[in-house]
């Protein structure tokens, strides 16, 4: 089969697609034949080397995908050959024909969803769902802001927090961007291009303050949110590209907590409930992924550039079947 194989890390460029063997099921895994790949911020930072987990070289990215099952392990009765599924991590990487996964790392998909929005699932909703329900604890009725509403994660907190009740805030930096915010949900939208769109956030709030922050560029907005919280309000941190200052008087003021999260670190009882929420948010249609960009599997590289652009909208994901030349 095909599927792009990283021997060093670096730019774009060590994304290389190569001939490897098929991937054969053990117990408790199945092997899918991909149908679309998910591609995620974090992979280019592991890419590049640049993460706290590192795979050992070489290795074939991607955790996300979705497609149907083509064989089982031997004990394996969760699924069957045939089966439509989307992954939420991988053995052997989805960026790739053919994934193998853990049986705990595949998850139905209703035949009302694509593969490409299957592909989103994964890391995207996932994260959105452990940073704004379980990290922050965000209750009906309380107002959220999420930073960068219109990409794969933002869109995803975007729905999932306007079904459960919250006031939903979204910030985007173009109109495109602000229009795809307002069109998954999000009651109030932002143009962080402003320089005073923190002031326009507060006074949209009647000076109470926003009581949820999902953040997904720590580096630039975190000194910043911090004064528009409200009292007892938190900040989930779960996107970063370089240190920030704060005033540490700014949570003392109104008793905020600032949280951190990365997905690894959900213990497997909690991963497990968020899929079975996510599968039925699918079912229900109260969750809707958003598709970006879709790229042939050899465009790999291409796909990273597209997933850090700061115009990205909605979820980039790789069609193993376009292999590209």
């Amino acid at each position: 089969m095909k599927a792009i194989r990283v021997h060093e890390f670096g730019g774009m460029e060590v994304l290389r697609l190569e001939e490897v063997p098929m991937p054969q099921p053990g117990p408790g895994e199945v092997v899918v034949r991909m149908h679309a790949a998910g591609v995620n911020p974090v992979e280019t930072y592991i890419r590049a080397g640049k993460y706290a987990r590192l795979p050992e070289l070489p290795y074939t990215p991607g955790n996300d995908g979705a497609g149907v099952v083509e064989q089982v392990g031997s004990d394996v009765s969760e699924f069957k050959a045939g089966d439509h599924v989307y992954t939420s991590g991988s053995i052997s990487g989805t960026y790739a024909e053919f994934a193998l996964c853990k049986k705990e790392q595949a998850h139905p998909l209703p035949a009302n969803v694509s593969f490409a929005q299957g592909a989103a699932m994964g890391t995207p909703y996932a994260t959105a769902y452990r940073g704004l329900l379980q990290r922050a604890v965000a209750k009906p009725g309380e107002t959220v802001l999420v930073h960068g509403a219109s990409g794969g994660v933002g869109t995803a907190a975007v729905q999932l927090a306007r079904a459960r009740g919250l006031r939903v805030f979204g910030t985007a930096g173009s109109d495109e961007g602000l229009k795809l915010a307002r069109e998954q949900g999000a009651h109030e939208v932002f143009d962080h291009r402003a320089p005073e769109h923190f002031e326009q956030i507060m006074k949209a709030t009647g000076g109470h303050g926003v009581d949820v922050i999902v953040e997904l560029l720590a580096n630039l907005n975190l000194g910043k949110d911090l004064t528009i919280l409200a009292k007892g309000g938190r900040v989930v941190i779960i996107g970063s590209r370089g240190p920030v200052e704060i005033d540490p008087r700014n949570t003392m003021q109104r008793d905020v907590d600032v949280r951190g999260m990365i997905l690894p670190n959900t213990p497997p009882a909690e991963l497990a409930s968020i899929h079975a929420a996510l599968v039925a948010g699918l079912e229900n249609g109260t969750l809707r992924p958003v598709i970006g960009k879709e790229f042939p599997l050899a465009d790999a590289p291409q796909a990273h550039r597209a997933v850090m652009e700061s115009k990205a909208f909605g979820k980039i994901v790789l069609v193993p079947s376009k292999v590209g030349i």
